[in-house]
Parts: structure tokens; sequence; C-alpha cells
């Protein structure tokens, strides 16, 4: 009996091994693909803040800027799907029913984003936004299924805190009532759209070319009659085009592109917290080229708080699921 059993033992050891290599390939690739979507968000993110702040700079509506942007990123894509090189999910109620809010919640962050730039300067925006993950945390653990964070990640929090509120008492001259409207505005939805995004990625089954799709066509249509009721239309009639507003306006809508793409592959790769805090480390290299590219930035006190926020960004950990998560309904 011993001896009959050796060949069939010989015989599933190949298969044994066989399976052990198919489990390393797939880790390989998923690592290299987590990579491969976090690698392309973080350089997309480092400039797409400084390009939008000079597009505004040069041409002074924001929602024109934003429409040019998401309708540019929407046709293309929509395009390229139609030629047959990508696979772009097609509008159908079904997915429209189930992904609207998606486009909208976007929509509402990225005009108060801009909004944002247009009242203050870059460093403004990115320490608010490095502060996000205080909220965050506690709203992965209670909603999608995450534990809290750990001991050295709660001090990470606190410094995030420590660094926003440093922030705001050296930069108080600076900061305008308008500004603190808008700052309020982004984060309450920005909060929002971390999460909800989060958990439309993971249960609503569409290719990342279908959710550029969708995020970037749907929002359209309400951002033209915002630009009405706000005026833009009569600024752009007076408005005289410079070769430095046409540049930077081309070159936001390209960057438009590649940053809804890769922001989808990663937020499908990754926790809600954990894309806030990858996004918020890659700002290192925005406030450099703000620095180098023109003088309207914060004064050396609020960069150091600033920097205290992205060293504790850098140092947090994304916290593991909890096996017996509840997470939001499908």
């Amino acid at each position: 009996a011993w001896r009959g059993a050796g060949p069939a033992r010989r015989r599933r050891r190949p298969l044994g091994r066989a399976r052990t290599m198919d489990k390393d390939k797939k880790a390989r690739a998923s690592a290299l693909g987590t990579a491969w979507a976090l690698g392309g968000y973080m350089a997309c993110s480092a400039v797409m803040l400084l390009v939008n702040k000079l597009a505004v700079h040069h041409l002074p509506t924001p929602g024109f800027v934003l429409f040019c942007q998401l309708f540019t990123s929407g046709f293309l894509v929509w395009l390229v799907g139609k030629l047959g090189y990508i696979e772009v999910d097609p509008l159908s109620w079904n997915k429209v029913s189930r992904f609207w809010l998606v486009p909208v919640a976007f929509l509402m962050t990225v005009f108060a984003n801009i909004k944002i730039l247009q009242h203050s300067n870059v460093e403004t925006f990115i320490v608010f936004r490095a502060s996000t993950p205080l909220i965050l945390s506690i709203l992965d653990a209670m909603l999608l299924g995450r534990e809290l964070p750990s001991r050295k990640s709660w001090v990470c929090l606190f410094g995030l805190l420590a660094g926003a509120i440093s922030y705001m008492h050296f930069e108080r001259g600076t900061m305008t009532a308008t500004s603190y409207f808008w700052v309020v505005c982004w984060y309450i939805v920005f909060c929002f759209d971390q999460l909800f995004i989060k958990h439309v990625t993971d249960t609503v089954k569409m290719t990342t070319w279908g959710r550029v799709y969708y995020t970037n066509m749907i929002p359209v249509v309400p951002l033209f009659f915002i630009m009405y009721f706000s005026g833009e239309f009569d600024s752009l009639a007076g408005f005289d085009f410079t070769v430095a507003s046409k540049s930077w306006l081309l070159i936001s809508c390209v960057c438009g592109i590649a940053i809804s793409y890769f922001a989808f592959l990663a937020r499908a790769a990754i926790s809600a917290t954990y894309f806030t805090v990858i996004g918020n480390t890659c700002k290192v290299i925005t406030v450099a080229l703000n620095i180098i590219v023109w003088d309207k930035h914060a004064t050396p006190e609020g960069v150091m708080s600033l920097f205290l926020c992205l060293v504790c960004a850098f140092f947090y950990e994304q916290a593991p699921k909890r096996k017996d998560s509840m997470m939001l309904p499908r």
C-alpha cells in the first residue's frame, strides 16, 4: 500500500507546485496592478492642483474650465470606446440610476476645489485635504467594514489636526470669509464623495473606462446651468483669450482624463482613507512646484505646518478590514 501510494504522491506534487506558481503569478500581477494605479494617480494628483490653479489664474471662469475638462474627458472616452480600442459601458438607465450620485458628488467636489483655488493659495487647499483622514478613518470603520486605526495611525491623525490648526493660525491674514465658505463646502462633499464612490466601485460592476465616462459626461448638463446662472457666459463673451489661457486650459483637460482613469483604478485597489492619504503624500511635489513656479504661496511658517500634515499622512497605516464587517447595503 505504501509503494502504491508513492507514484500518486509524486503525481500530486507537480500539480501542487503549479497551483502555488499560479497563486504567485496572480499575487505579482495584483501587486503590479496596484502599483500602476497608485503611481499614475500620484503623478496626476501632484500636478493637477497646480495646473488647475494656473488655468483659473489665466482664465478666471472656474465653471468653464471644469466644463471643458469634463466634456473633453467624456467625449474622448466615448469616441475611443466606439472605435473599439477600450471597453466603455454604454449609458443605460439601470446603471445611471445606481451611479448618478457619483458624478453629482464629483462635480460638487471639483467645483468647490476650483473655487478654493480661485480665492486662496494652493497650500490652503492641500492642508485641509490632508486633514480629511481624521473623519474618513472613523467613517471607514462605521460604514465600509474597516477596523479603527492603530495607535501609530491615531498619532498621525492627531498630527494632521495639529498641522491644520497651526496652518490656520499662521495664515489667518490671507484667509477670507469666502475662502472658508468654500473650504467648508468642499470638506463636507469630499468626505461623502470618497466613501460613496468607494462603495459604488465595490458594488456596481462597470469597467474603469465606463466609470470615467459616466463620471465626466453626466455632470456636464447641471454644470451648464451653473455657468448660466453664475454669469460666466457674460464673462466669457468679453474675455480676451491669450496663448497662456488656451495652453493651460488644454493641459488641464489632458490631466483631467488621466486622473479620472487612475483615480478609479486606485479606488478599486485600496480603502477610501488610504486613497486619501496617498493623494496627500504626493502633494509634496505640488508644494515644491508651486514655490518654484511663482510667488503666490503660503508663508514659511504655513509651509512648515503643511509639511507636518504631509509627514503624518505618510506614516499613516491603512486599517485592515474586519472579519465580521458590516458594509453599506448594496
